[in-house]
């Protein structure tokens, strides 16, 4: 999940997995695989920022290398 705000502040939590595209028109908008559409205040390179930095996150918990670093520290 990724943490994005609706124009009026709200935060919304948005599952990454189920994005299909992110477009910007002028306003962002978050178009979901179940046909939602999301239209938030960050810019598509900041949405792709944090799926990026989500999915390095979910990745590096599963990387039993990176685990085993972890745990000698």
């Amino acid at each position: 999940m990724i943490y994005v705000s609706r124009l009026n502040g709200e935060i919304l939590a948005v599952n990454s997995d189920l994005i299909e595209f992110i477009e910007a028109n002028p306003n962002t908008v978050i178009s979901m695989t179940t046909g939602r559409k999301i239209v938030v205040n960050e810019n598509v390179d900041e949405i792709i920022v944090k799926i990026l930095e989500h999915k390095k996150r979910i990745f590096a918990d599963n990387d039993p290398i990176i685990k085993h670093n972890r745990n000698e520290v």
